[in-house]
């Protein structure tokens, strides 16, 4: 197995500069992680230093809270494809889950989904602040919608990825759509349990600790 492939580099602290964007993709480079996840802002500039390599640029939207509009959303999903993303990680709107409001949560997802046509689309939910029942209807809402990924946490709430969101969130969606754990997976042993249970992405702020850990 070659663990540096499930690996999006990510860096998406407030604090983040020009020159941290640049190391990180420099660290993408060096250990060949799959990609590189950045905020929206910092696409253009990921996207330049990783130009003529194989490594992806993963942007993050609505992020963290996701409570910006549909409209909003998708006009930064398509910015940030003009700005040479390849891949969209979106922030649910965690408050119309928790009102119930589903049809909009869906046609949000399918609005962004169809703005970026075949980019790969990855629906953030921020497990930590979910009920079991939330979570599964998460999962309903993403595959309903054409997501192709679902993704545990923004890494920014009070708790990330757990083993056993993984397993419900795969008892959910099967095989029908792949899944990133992101959030507090910070060593070797943790990031290879999450693909055991079947994820296919890991965000991680600890990519380099990882595939250099014996």
């Amino acid at each position: 197995m070659q663990l540096n492939t499930y690996i999006d580099h990510t860096l998406l602290k407030p604090t983040a500069s020009v020159d941290d964007i640049k190391q990180l993709c420099t660290e993408a480079k060096e250990h060949q992680f799959y990609a590189v996840c950045v905020s929206s802002y910092y696409v253009a500039l990921a996207h330049s230093e990783l130009m003529h390599t194989p490594h992806k640029v993963a942007a993050a939207v609505g992020f963290p809270l996701g409570s910006t509009t549909i409209k909003i959303k998708v006009l930064e999903a398509k910015q940030a494809i003009e700005q040479g993303a390849n891949e969209i990680d979106m922030a649910l709107n965690i408050g119309l889950l928790k009102s119930g409001y589903y049809k909009i949560i869906e046609d949000e997802i399918k609005a962004v989904k169809k703005a970026i046509n075949d980019t790969v689309l990855k629906v953030i939910f921020e497990n930590c602040y979910l009920t079991e029942e939330e979570k599964k209807m998460a999962c309903r809402l993403s595959l309903n919608a054409g997501a192709n990924f679902i993704k545990t946490s923004t890494g920014f709430g009070i708790g990330g990825a757990t083993l056993e969101d993984i397993q419900l969130m795969k008892n959910e969606v099967g095989d029908y759509m792949q899944i990133k754990a992101s959030g507090g997976i910070r060593d070797k042993q943790t990031a290879l349990q999450y693909i055991d249970l079947g994820v296919s992405r890991i965000g991680t702020s600890s990519g380099i600790a990882i595939v250099t850990s014996s």
